[in-house]
């Protein structure tokens, strides 16, 4: 594993490399995880693959300057800055993004089809925009209200106690969104990471004509019993592009970055 601190402009971001194989993997990682959340990988496939992992805003050890903002265009500056095996390679990356890694993936594909030969994502978000989260980040008032509600939680604690009791939202949901509101840091952590990707806006529409323009397998893995994130989501955005997408739906819940599934990651992979 290497590990390097790279400056863009007033901030500093983290950066792993994990394998030394010939075919090079840009991997995302999910709210709340960071960059060596891919490191179990590089036993069984560090031969094959290198993987280059980021730290997004906000997450691992990157210290983060620019405000709250962040668009596609900072993410391939940074990515101009990897070493030089990354631009090197003769072949285009393969993306992987796991939850909110998916939404940065499809975002950076959407930038730059033509350069990228896969996108593997795991139970990505992007591929629906959640009202709470475009209420929250995509209108001014909305935003305001979210600033509020993180230094005074109590009102929405309430609310939330009671959609949970009649059903309308479910417990996995209340449960990690309560262990979130729960705690001030991470509160404030919640409001400027939410907020400082909101620029990261995937239009599925010319996603899917990228890729049928540039003929790019996607391989979408979910976890059957997954209440954040649901498959059905990429059954949706796999029509119109059936003979380039598929989906795996694995006996577990939203958390498929784990050791247990190196062989279903390794076989989308290919």
């Amino acid at each position: 594993m290497q590990h390097q601190l790279l400056t863009y402009r007033d901030s500093t971001v983290s950066y792993y490399r994990f394998g030394h194989g010939p075919k090079q993997v840009l991997c995302f990682h999910g709210y709340g995880e960071h960059a060596q959340s891919f490191a179990f990988l590089e036993g069984s496939m560090g031969n094959e693959y290198s993987f280059h992992a980021i730290d997004l805003p906000f997450h691992g050890q990157t210290v983060w300057k620019q405000g709250l903002d962040f668009t596609v265009n900072d993410l391939q500056q940074i990515i101009s800055l990897l070493p030089d095996q990354l631009k090197a390679a003769n072949s285009k990356p393969v993306l992987l993004g796991f939850s909110l890694g998916g939404r940065v993936a499809l975002s950076l594909y959407q930038s730059q089809p033509e350069s990228i030969s896969k996108l593997v994502l795991l139970a990505p978000d992007g591929l629906l925009m959640n009202p709470w989260y475009w209420l929250s980040t995509q209108t001014m008032i909305g935003n305001r209200l979210f600033r509020f509600t993180m230094k005074h939680p109590g009102w929405f604690f309430g609310a939330l106690k009671g959609l949970n009791k009649m059903g309308q939202v479910n417990a996995s949901v209340f449960k990690f969104v309560n262990s979130y509101i729960g705690n001030p840091a991470l509160r404030t952590l919640l409001y400027q990471r939410w907020t400082v990707l909101r620029k990261l806006k995937p239009d599925l529409s010319l996603i899917r004509s990228f890729i049928r323009k540039y003929k790019t397998p996607v391989h979408l893995l979910y976890g059957k019993h997954d209440r954040i994130i649901l498959p059905e989501r990429g059954g949706k955005f796999r029509k119109g592009i059936e003979e380039y997408c598929t989906i795996n739906i694995l006996p577990a819940g939203h958390q498929l970055l784990q050791e247990k599934y190196t062989g279903q990651i390794r076989e989308a992979l290919k």
